[in-house]
């Protein structure tokens, strides 16, 4: 190991610094701030979410009824009051302060879990679940209920209606369980060895 000592300290003298000659200075590394295209993914889901919403509410659903856009899939109105697959339905008045509160209180740690993300992926699927949720609790405290809208089915199976959000929450959190398991990790993207 080199002495750090300098010339005066008794120590091998130091090299001269080096001159960086005519030019610009070079670029410092960018540093990668996963929760901020976290914040940026659900700022867009939630802005998405809702203008789709609006959409459905005052131009295609005046009045309410099913449109067909593919053999596969249709437009319909449906209030969800309680969570997904209808959990929780008619449970009373309360039930969409309560819902809201959960969502509040879950959106909160997924905030921490942003702040803390290991990557810029898992800064994305975080920033979708959380947009979703905020999309749904909007509803939920201007209406009572969310608004879903988009109606699958084939093959004998008939899905629930859903929305944005709820795309965006299905989408971050099946990646995320994967990305956790399986992902890549914080530093170059290779394979987590376990």
């Amino acid at each position: 190991m080199a002495d750090p000592r300098g010339p005066g300290d008794g120590g091998p003298a130091l090299p001269p610094p080096v001159d960086a000659g005519p030019g610009p200075a070079p670029r410092p590394v960018p540093v990668r701030r996963p929760w901020r295209l976290g914040l940026g993914a659900a700022a867009l889901v939630l802005v998405l979410d809702q203008l789709s919403k609006v959409w459905i509410l005052t131009q295609v659903m005046t009045p309410p009824r099913v449109i067909e856009l593919a053999p596969f899939a249709n437009l319909v109105l449906v209030w969800n009051t309680g969570v997904s697959f209808g959990i929780m339905n008619d449970q009373g008045a309360w039930n969409a302060w309560i819902l809201s509160g959960v969502s509040l209180a879950i959106t909160a740690g997924l905030m921490v879990w942003l702040r803390r993300a290991e990557n810029r992926f898992q800064g994305l699927l975080l920033g979708l679940v959380i947009g979703g949720a905020l999309g749904n609790m909007v509803d939920r405290l201007r209406h009572g209920a969310v608004t879903d809208f988009i109606d699958l089915h084939g093959f004998g199976y008939h899905w629930p209606a859903f929305n944005v959000a709820d795309a965006a929450i299905s989408t971050g959190a099946v990646l995320l369980i994967g990305e956790t398991l399986f992902g890549r990790s914080g530093s170059g993207g290779a394979p987590r060895g376990r």
